[in-house]
């Protein structure tokens, strides 16, 4: 009798732990698919995806064989038809899956889901952000964000101030959870560093004596910027006091200090910075032209540059660095050895920036205030112009859309449906002034942030409803979420609430559309890397439940 009541009782126990590790219950489960050596949905829904290139063969997060899918990045997805089950509406729905990126990159991570209508704008989407080319600075670096758009939110730009003297917000870069913005200033002062934590702006010093923070990059963890003495005649202005010149690098350590990284010889500004496999490089804005590669310590190793032309801003796209010319009206590209030549744009006679949108990759020009669209070498494809501006700037896509700053007016378009780009505001109304600029850019606390030249001020504005945490995702395999709730939207990385958005009203956000969900696939680029397990569920999963599924 006693061992029966031992018995009875180890079974009750063991039932009571059984039920406490469960993984979430199925309520509401749409779709759920391992990726163990195939795209097919193990829930009743049988959402099978549609296989565009992605290999099965990849190990898992237990590194275990046939434990994920592998996509490359350069054109590799999966799709599943639009299905009713898959019409979210105005309801809760959540999205789970594991992720694996890699520390040594030459390409964007690029987008892990999306169901969006670029017509409509109307949809969500689940990606990775890194925006390098942004005209001198890689202002996101691997950012979660997680986005939704119902097609009828109006821009509506907030001022977030001057930035002390500032003429000019040169570069912008999101690290460690703050917007970090460099500065040129008139007369004799120097170029400072600001951080911004979403209400107020701290001041973190000047780096060095000559008049412009220039360049900013977050390279293996730490916030990297480039100084410059930018001629301010060439944007119409006084020319600056400050006799000292520029060409220097400087990591951050904490406000007011900063470390020297060295010189790049012969270079008295740098216009570009970017991160390419896993390598710091950084570009001259005035002649000679200069191209070099951070080797550690105060040391710069030059990399040449093509037939002696100035590489300007640096973007990475499919396996290479792209640079833009102030030279001549050119791309150019760079493998890690060499320089070739992309070809030159239709009637521009210098190039600014660049975005991938779509999986192709466009740049900006003057003196037309046109977008081109890559092609191939020597084929750049118009994408239409901003208005009757006079060049575009800086690009960025954001939550399903690309967006382009412009000179002289200094206003913001938006891509819209083929050539078209549709005037979302203007930032800089100085008066008596030859040109106005929106010069800088970048995604942080869910906001497209923009920089403005002479009134050296910061706007941003929310288009739909986002989410990002501002940290750059740490390489290997991580569990990701991200729920939309009743009134917020949310982001889990290995199973903690790392974001949330600000309070909105569901019901003004019908996300219905009939598009195909894309698996590895958005608005900005292919999806570089690794994912296994992912689930759709048509509620509001909760913390528990998440951190179950991040801990199986």
């Amino acid at each position: 009798m006693n061992l029966l009541r031992f018995g009875l009782r180890f079974a009750s126990l063991a039932l009571v732990l059984i039920g406490s590790s469960r993984l979430p219950a199925d309520d509401g489960l749409v779709a759920h698919w391992k990726f163990a050596g195939d795209a097919k949905d193990s829930s009743k829904n049988a959402l099978h995806a549609k296989n565009h290139g992605v290999d099965f063969v990849s190990s898992g997060p237990n590194e275990n064989s046939h434990g994920g899918a592998r996509f490359d990045g350069r054109g590799q997805y999966l799709e599943v038809d639009d299905a009713k089950s898959l019409d979210v509406g105005t309801g809760n729905f959540s999205i789970a899956v594991w992720v694996h990126t890699e520390q040594s990159l030459d390409d964007l991570p690029g987008n892990l889901l999306s169901k969006y209508d670029p017509q409509s704008r109307r949809g969500f989407q689940l990606s990775i952000d890194s925006r390098p080319g942004v005209t001198s600075s890689q202002s996101n670096a691997g950012q979660l964000h997680f986005g939704i758009d119902n097609g009828k939110s109006e821009a509506k730009w907030t001022d977030h101030g001057r930035l002390g003297n500032a003429v000019l917000v040169y570069g912008m870069a999101v690290h460690d959870g703050q917007l970090f913005a460099g500065t040129c200033v008139p007369g004799n002062e120097a170029g400072r560093v600001y951080r911004f934590d979403g209400e107020s702006w701290t001041d973190c010093g000047a780096p060095d004596a000559c008049n412009a923070v220039s360049s900013m990059a977050v390279f293996q963890g730490d916030l990297y910027v480039g100084v410059s003495k930018y001629r301010l005649g060439g944007s119409s202005l006084a020319e600056s006091e400050n006799p000292n010149l520029g060409g220097k690098v400087y990591r951050y350590v904490a406000d007011g200090k900063w470390e020297s990284c060295g010189s790049l010889p012969d270079v008295e500004a740098i216009n570009g910075m970017v991160v390419f496999r896993d390598k710091l490089y950084a570009s001259s804005m005035y002649a000679p032209a200069g191209f070099f590669r951070y080797e550690g310590g105060t040391q710069w190793t030059s990399c040449g540059t093509p037939d002696g032309k100035r590489v300007e801003a640096l973007g990475v796209y499919n396996g290479h660095i792209y640079a833009s010319g102030y030279d001549e009206g050119a791309v150019y590209r760079y493998d890690g050895q060499s320089w070739a030549h992309m070809g030159l744009i239709e009637d521009a006679t210098q190039t600014y920036g660049f975005a991938v949108h779509h999986g192709e990759l466009y740049v900006s020009e003057w003196p037309h205030a046109k977008v081109y669209r890559f092609a191939g070498p020597d084929n750049w494809g118009f994408a239409g112009r901003a208005g009757e501006e006079k060049e575009t700037m800086p690009l960025a896509v954001y939550n399903g859309k690309m967006y382009v700053g412009t000179l002289p007016t200094g206003e913001v378009y938006r891509f819209d449906n083929g050539p078209t780009w549709t005037q979302v505001g203007r930032l800089d109304f100085t008066p008596d002034v030859r040109y106005r600029r929106v010069w800088s850019m970048a995604v942080f606390q869910g906001r497209l942030f923009a920089g403005a030249l002479p009134s050296g001020r910061v706007h941003s504005i929310e288009v739909g409803k986002n989410v990002t945490h501002d940290h750059a995702l740490r390489p290997g395999w991580r569990h990701i979420a991200a729920v939309k709730g009743d009134d917020q939207l949310s982001l889990f990385v290995d199973g903690k609430l790392v974001s949330r958005s600000s309070k909105f009203d569901a019901t003004d956000f019908d996300l219905s559309n009939d598009q195909p969900l894309k698996i590895g696939f958005g608005a900005q680029d292919y999806f570089n890397g690794r994912l296994r397990d992912l689930r759709i569920y048509s509620r509001a999963v909760d913390p528990q439940e998440i951190a179950e599924l991040a801990g199986k």
